[in-house]
């Protein structure tokens, strides 16, 4: 399993967390301690999420691969003709 970079900030402009990638283009989570309180009010439904998440990137790669799929059946069509 790849590790997750968590980086602690206190930043009012920023907003609570932030999902990026690192310097090696690698995860990074952002946590701003500006946003405490509101952070641990959420912090079981933030938790939980990543179910969804998952499902939602997942939902998003699979419809960009059929469209990629689609653009080679489209090509290979053209070369036939």
């Amino acid at each position: 399993m790849q590790e997750v970079e968590f980086r602690l900030v206190n930043d009012p402009t920023m907003p609570p967390i932030i999902i990026t990638m690192d310097e090696d283009d690698k995860p990074k989570v952002v946590l701003n301690a500006e946003h405490r309180v509101w952070l641990s009010l959420h912090r079981k439904t933030i938790g939980g999420c990543a179910e969804a998440l998952f499902g939602k990137i997942n939902d998003l790669l699979t419809a960009f691969l059929a469209e990629q799929r689609s653009y080679e059946m489209m090509d290979r069509t053209d070369e036939h003709e």
